[in-house]
């Protein structure tokens, strides 16, 4: 059967082999709505991938290839680069382990070399586990900074996208007090300006870019603080005057539903929270993380390792798959900023 060659090829790291990576990955690629959209190719060992295979039961032939021209594409197939780490024997499923976070850590940096070769269009990331990466020496504590690292790329910007409604992130994880003392003009301006771009970047800037306000009501003009008056507002009108379409501050408990509708392009929210509360409860599953300003694009599912759940055959594959989609939906139009 010939595949189809004008599709992306979206290369899929395992995760931690001790966590649910390799059951969300083998249920995403048993869906053949996945060969419709890209040709996907899976980076990790075929002893972890074949085990979980055989405990599930699908119908399924684990195809391992040595460079992605070797791989079929098709559906019933999955095409496994296969890094053949020695003493897998003795991983233990559920469990931390040093051997686990080197072999996630090692998926990743045959992933990215994929990508930044040319020979995948994106990746599409599973759960790794910061302990077992701590536990292997590895020096950093998730995906983005390792392929910040790898990649040579200066502060990446996350996106969350879920139905359609995507969420840019002003702070992301620092206590509440610090998130609202990082509310500045020149912070504000200087994000306005990469989401705007980054939106560019998707081919989705077609209406403004609105920014959230960070008090009640947007402060009411002073009456519940007056960030929006002093920081969020004066650089919204800066960034107008500079032609990029932007709006706000408008009122959070609005704006995301406004964006849900279509009114906006994205939403620019002011601290972790306010955004995750809104992506998540329209759709926890399918609340997708994009990772912006890579030499090529990254999306990734928005949970961990669930290694209390690991090895029985229960993890939800939901959002390895929409991952997956949004990776194919928008990897062709994607290009690194300059």
């Amino acid at each position: 059967m010939q595949h189809e060659t004008s599709l992306p090829v979206i290369a899929i790291p395992m995760g931690d082999p001790n966590g649910i990576g390799p059951e969300i990955v083998i249920k995403a690629l048993a869906e053949p709505q996945v060969f419709t959209w890209c040709r996907p190719v899976v980076v990790g060992d075929a002893y972890c991938l074949g085990q979980t295979l055989a405990s599930l039961g699908l119908p399924l032939y684990l195809h391992t290839i040595s460079t992605i021209a070797d791989a079929r594409f098709q559906p019933g197939f999955i095409d496994l680069l296969d890094l053949s780490h020695e003493g897998l024997e003795n991983l233990q499923i559920g469990t931390v382990q040093a051997l686990a976070g080197q072999c996630a850590m090692d998926y990743i940096v045959r992933t990215v070399s994929l990508a930044v070769s040319g020979e995948a269009t994106a990746i599409a990331t599973t759960p790794i586990n910061k302990e077992s990466l701590r536990a292997a020496g590895v020096p950093h504590i998730g995906h983005t900074e390792i392929l910040a690292d790898l990649t040579g790329t200066d502060d990446p910007l996350t996106l969350f996208e879920t139905n359609g409604l995507r969420v840019f992130f002003l702070s992301r994880h620092v206590s509440l007090r610090k998130a609202c003392d990082l509310v500045t003009h020149d912070r504000v301006a200087k994000m306005i300006r990469r989401c705007c771009a980054s939106l560019q970047q998707l081919g989705v800037l077609d209406k403004d870019l609105a920014v959230a306000g960070l008090n009640p009501h947007s402060g009411e003009h002073g009456l519940f603080g007056d960030e929006e008056m002093t920081a969020v507002g004066p650089a919204v009108a800066d960034c107008q005057a500079e032609g990029l379409p932007v709006t706000g501050p408008v009122s959070a408990d609005s704006v995301f539903h406004l964006a849900r509708i279509g009114r906006f392009s994205g939403v620019l929210s002011l601290y972790h929270d306010q955004g995750h509360i809104a992506t998540k409860t329209l759709d926890f599953e399918r609340t997708i993380s994009l990772t912006l300003g890579l030499p090529f694009l990254r999306t990734s599912v928005d949970h961990g390792t669930a290694l209390d759940i690991a090895g029985q055959g229960i993890a939800s594959a939901v959002s390895m798959i929409e991952a997956i989609r949004l990776a194919a939906k928008y990897a062709p139009l994607y290009r690194p900023l300059p």
